[in-house]
């Protein structure tokens, strides 16, 4: 049995939900307390020891990080295309996942953070990251209708949820038309799910 430990509100956790529903796979989702700091306490920390969310079990198997949940999922669960083994699309994937581990967690992510949250960052250094990422994001779906490849990959899940949220970051997303055509393909997926106050047309 699948088990998600996740918050609610965290784009992190939603890429694993997200990954789940479309593939269709039952899971159970146990909500953290992150107010109480939860994920800080022993019995978490023995599944992940940087405390944090999201935290995926599969039977015997844990998995910390969501990236490395989507690459656990897709690879287990997931046709060929959501995690490619051909090496320049592989290498294209992984590059797509490490961008939403760096400039989307540290741009539209940190601004959502700060505006919805009261989170103290450096707002103007979040600003020009989130500027430059969705620059090269419109570039990027100009040229092909997914991040990584002409199909959809785990590429996709990863960036989406903080991209679709940036409006939460007082980000204007209409300004990237390819942008918004690709949150729009992503949402018209079957199985998707989305959450409150994410981007749509």
């Amino acid at each position: 049995m699948i088990t998600l430990y996740e918050f609610a509100l965290s784009g992190n956790c939603h890429k694993v939900r997200l990954i789940l529903s479309v593939l269709g796979l039952d899971y159970r989702s146990v909500v953290v307390n992150g107010s109480a700091l939860q994920q800080k306490l022993v019995d978490f920390l023995t599944m992940n020891p940087f405390g944090q969310v999201p935290v995926l079990t599969d039977d015997d198997v844990i998995i910390r990080d969501s990236q490395a949940i989507l690459v656990y999922l897709a690879k287990k669960h997931g046709k060929e295309h959501w995690l490619p083994n051909e090496a320049i699309d592989l290498a294209e994937v992984v590059a797509w996942l490490s961008t939403a581990a760096n400039e989307v967690a540290l741009g539209p992510n940190r601004l959502r953070l700060h505006y919805k949250f009261g989170r103290a960052i450096n707002v103007d250094e979040s600003l020009q990251i989130t500027d430059n990422l969705l620059n090269i994001l419109q570039g990027q779906l100009e040229r092909q209708p997914w991040l990584a490849t002409n199909q959809i990959t785990i590429a996709d899940i990863a960036v989406y949820p903080y991209i679709a949220l940036a409006p939460e970051g007082k980000i204007n997303l209409n300004l990237y038309p390819a942008v918004t055509n690709w949150l729009s393909r992503i949402q018209n997926l079957p199985g998707y799910i989305g959450m409150p106050n994410m981007w749509q047309s």
